[in-house]
């Protein structure tokens, strides 16, 4: 580009300063002006396209406030570095061709993603930009380029592991280096004038998260809660620093990451890495350098291998499109019986299943935001392999309450969990088996179940093995104090082998 130009920064899932190559492209012209959307359509009820569609809530409160607080910490970063953001809420096509007619804009920057909705917004954008506007995308979210990669995207394996060993072998894959923090050029003299206003945040209102026109008042953290997930590129550096250099938790991670207590079991930096407040290649950075400086052994080399299935499920929704969406998934399953039983749903949803490794997990995700990949594996397969519902409601109710949401990283899990997806294997869990493993001592259980405290391990991770007498005796009688099972686990797991 000419460094004549005027240009837009559309800042979408890349909310940071370093390492953003969009933006790093954008600040290369003599003006730039930056910009983020709140998208309506993100927000508020939606229709999931195709049979047997339903309804469910796009973003729920716990995302649009960390959301919301990563867009007023990158304001101020770059209100800090000279420049400035323009927050608009309405349609991203109106929005940025308003606001490239207003400043007389050459082109426009962005991030491109792999998934359909994402890929149907920027077309929409390209198309409503003024004539002699052009928009152009950089591809930076992943900790691999697609172009350094060992094979095509087209070629990408199905299944992780083929995958993993083409990279790690190939003699010329390698991440690259994060990109410094651009300096950034003046913005538009019509915001710097005053004659465009920079707008303001949406409220929780605005957005229809909840009743309330301050982001402080929306979802408090539960005092259970591992973290409380600020949102901005400022805190996802802290925590980096907190995790890896404070407290020194990478050289343990291999062995604590399937944890389900405390801040660090994990590294819990997916929030940020998925809003694009953290980069990839930064944090891979900083495992080398805590390689250099303390020690490399398997749990420095098992976070880098997480950051590779976060870019398996990304370059294979590149592959795949909205095929990954369908229930079917992409191995094309049309032999098993879903079934349309709300009631089970609703039951699973609440935390009220009677599977106290279940619901615990979901009353977790209900309360915070948030909830450990080895819960999320459980609850999954409970949903879809024991109860057999659709296993996009599923999906669906997790884009409305995670924190951390990613559509690649969410849809992908949940059919790979469901056997739809990215493996042939049998998948489903033995989730009684999984909390007697994971929670011995059924301290999980009981920090979000207490009604199962006084309980003995062995009966808060099955409590339906208590003779009535027992139930009497402890306090829990099935039915009132703790929910009856929903179905009998037993006759399930029998079905799937």
């Amino acid at each position: 580009m000419s460094d004549i130009e005027t240009a837009l920064w559309w800042a979408r899932r890349d909310l940071r300063v370093h390492d953003n190559y969009a933006l790093t492209h954008a600040a290369r012209a003599s003006e730039c002006l930056p910009v983020y959307v709140f998208d309506p359509e993100s927000y508020g009820e939606r229709e999931y396209g195709g049979p047997a569609s339903f309804a469910f809530e796009k973003t729920g409160a716990r995302r649009a406030r960390f959301v919301a607080e990563s867009v007023r910490d990158l304001r101020e970063s770059l209100r800090d570095a000279g420049s400035d953001l323009v927050v608009a809420h309405e349609d991203p096509a109106h929005a940025l061709a308003r606001l490239a007619d207003a400043v007389d804009a050459d082109v426009v920057y962005c991030e491109r993603y792999p998934t359909p909705e994402e890929h149907a917004t920027r077309e929409r954008v390209r198309d409503a930009l003024p004539e002699g506007t052009r928009l152009e995308s950089r591809w930076g979210s992943t900790l691999y380029h697609p172009d350094d990669l060992p094979m095509s995207v087209e070629d990408v394996p199905d299944t992780f592991t083929p995958f993993r060993q083409d990279v790690e072998h190939a003699p010329d894959c390698e991440p690259r280096d994060p990109l410094d923090e651009p300096s950034l050029p003046d913005v538009p003299g019509a915001l710097a004038d005053g004659d465009l206003d920079a707008g303001t945040r949406p409220t929780p209102s605005d957005l229809g998260v909840a009743d309330a026109t301050d982001w402080s008042a929306v979802a408090p953290t539960d005092e259970r809660a591992v973290l409380p997930f600020d949102g901005g590129e400022s805190r996802g550096l802290e925590r980096v620093r907190e995790y890896v250099w404070q407290r020194d938790r990478l050289r343990q991670y291999k062995e604590t990451r399937n944890g389900l207590l405390g801040a660090d079991y994990s590294s819990k930096f997916s929030p940020w890495l998925n809003h694009g407040c953290l980069s990839p290649r930064y944090v891979h950075r900083e495992v080398q350098a805590y390689e250099r400086e303390r020690v490399a052994n398997d749990s420095t080399y098992w976070l880098g291998f997480e950051l590779l299935w976060r870019d398996f499920f990304q370059f294979q929704f590149a592959k795949h499109g909205s095929q990954h969406f369908r229930r079917e998934g992409i191995r094309e399953r049309d032999d098993i019986d879903w079934s349309g039983n709300d009631r089970l749903l609703d039951a699973w949803q609440r935390g009220e299943t009677g599977i106290p490794f279940v619901d615990a997990n979901m009353r977790e995700l209900n309360a915070t935001g948030f909830m450990s990949n080895r819960g999320r594996q459980n609850v999954a397969s409970f949903l879809a392999n024991n109860c057999r519902v659709d296993w996009r409601k599923g999906a669906a109710y997790f884009e409305t309450k995670l924190v951390d949401y990613d559509p690649a990283a969410n849809y992908g899990n949940w059919a790979y969990q469901s056997q739809v997806g990215n493996d042939g294997r049998d998948s489903y869990f033995n989730v009684v088996k999984q909390a007697r493993q994971y929670d011995a001592d059924a301290d999980y259980v009981k920090r979000w179940c207490p009604e199962l405290h006084d309980l003995p391990p062995e009966y808060a991770h099955a409590p339906w093995k208590l003779t009535p007498d027992e139930q009497d005796a402890h306090g829990v009688v099935l039915g009132e104090d703790y929910p009856e099972p929903v179905i009998n686990l037993d006759a399930s797991y029998g079905k799937l082998r």
